[in-house]
């Protein structure tokens, strides 16, 4: 996980692309309930039917495949489940090789009858979307409703209802899964449904609650959260199939740039800072402990790896992740004092969860380093200090 695929004699095999798979995009901004409710979807499966999912992390870590698979509950609902991840960039905002690389292996490799596909936080849907409605996947997948999940609470907040990402993911849905709408008015659900047909007036709304165990629709008849959602996976997405009809009259490709990201580490930390794509090893020949940034627009992105035998104080670990300046989204599993831990942290949201016994620890975070208000001030990051903060917890 967390490595760039290795491309090397990849190729897109005729017997690999004709299957007709149900495919489903879950999209969401950062901290939106995606995991969770894949989580859900997946818990909801029949037992003796294969799914693969994919997973675009926008970091290198690679943390959300542990975070799927330790909410399994038996080996037999995980062997039924193939995860693969691109991670390292958005895979909306790349070249198309990747995605198409590790669709192609998932479907030869395991042979799924229902593909989950869950972009980054930070992607563009809409490139994505174009992506799946070329040509050469009109036979692969069977491209079902676009997903997409809404978290109420950061609605409330100006800094996302005006944000272009935050609105992006609306604009190029079939269904919006809304959570955490508990604290909501009357008033502020109307207001919020407003906002929403003013961005998409054919989507389909559904209601769900933190735990995602019951739904009422947008005219207020309760429904069984399971079954509406399974039967959305089953309808076909129109925002796909509209892209196809613009594709099929435009009969041109959609050019989508290679956007580097930057590095900024230095060499004197605890850490081993290889950036470098061509210098990141496989997971096995990574020198622990590990630790990566990079930036990209306003947005940081920082993750650790540690070896298994490393104690965090449990308590001491959460007080200081939320002392991290202008944090976005924490999450991780990590070996602690109270046990191996699942951390998945929003500014609206502090969870953790006892998981099994991992080979090491993984900690990812996503930091703004601006507002972007006139009077916001820049957030400086000590990388170093940093380090040997964390490496202080330590027992």
């Amino acid at each position: 996980m967390g490595n760039p695929i290795n491309t090397t004699g990849a190729t897109l095999k005729s017997s690999t692309i004709h299957q007709n798979i149900p495919c489903t995009l879950v999209t969401g901004f950062l901290g939106s309930g995606k995991t969770t409710l894949i989580n859900q979807l997946i818990a909801d499966k029949s037992t003796d039917e294969r799914w693969a999912l994919l997973i675009n992390e926008f970091g290198r870590i690679g943390i959300d495949a542990a975070l799927v698979s330790s909410s399994q509950d038996s080996d037999s609902a995980q062997n039924n489940i193939a995860i693969r991840e691109v991670s390292g960039g958005c895979i909306c905002c790349t070249s198309q090789l990747p995605l198409q690389i590790a669709i192609s292996r998932l479907l030869s490799d395991h042979h799924p009858q229902r593909l989950l596909i869950e972009p980054t936080g930070l992607a563009h849907p809409r490139e994505l979307i174009r992506q799946l409605s070329a040509p050469h996947w009109q036979t692969a997948l069977k491209m079902q409703a676009v997903i997409t999940v809404l978290n109420a609470l950061q609605w409330q907040r100006e800094k996302y209802r005006a944000h272009e990402g935050f609105q992006a993911h609306i604009r190029d849905a079939d269904v919006l899964v809304i959570n955490r709408y508990a604290q909501l008015s009357t008033d502020d659900k109307q207001a919020l449904q407003d906002w929403i047909a003013e961005l998409n007036a054919q989507i389909t709304i559904i209601w769900a609650d933190s735990d995602y165990q019951t739904t009422s629709n947008d005219i207020s008849t309760s429904n069984d959260y399971s079954a509406v959602l399974s039967t959305q996976l089953n309808k076909p997405s129109q925002t796909i199939s509209q892209q196809r009809t613009v594709n099929i009259a435009q009969h041109k490709k959609s050019v989508i740039s290679l956007q580097p990201l930057s590095h900024s580490l230095s060499n004197k930390s605890l850490f081993d800072h290889s950036t470098n794509d061509n210098n990141i090893q496989a997971d096995k020949d990574i020198e622990l402990p590990y630790r990566y940034h990079e930036t990209q627009q306003d947005i940081v992105v920082a993750g650790w790896r540690l070896p298994a035998d490393y104690i965090l104080n449990a308590d001491k670990l959460q007080d200081w992740l939320l002392t991290l300046p202008n944090w976005q989204r924490i999450k991780g599993v990590l070996h602690t004092s109270n046990g191996w831990l699942q951390i998945n942290f929003t500014p609206d949201s502090l969870s953790t969860k006892t998981v099994s016994v991992q080979a090491d620890s993984r900690l990812e975070i996503i930091l703004q380093t601006s507002t972007g208000q006139e009077d916001a001030i820049e957030v400086k990051l000590d990388w170093e200090a940093y380090d040997h903060e964390l490496m202080a917890l330590i027992l």
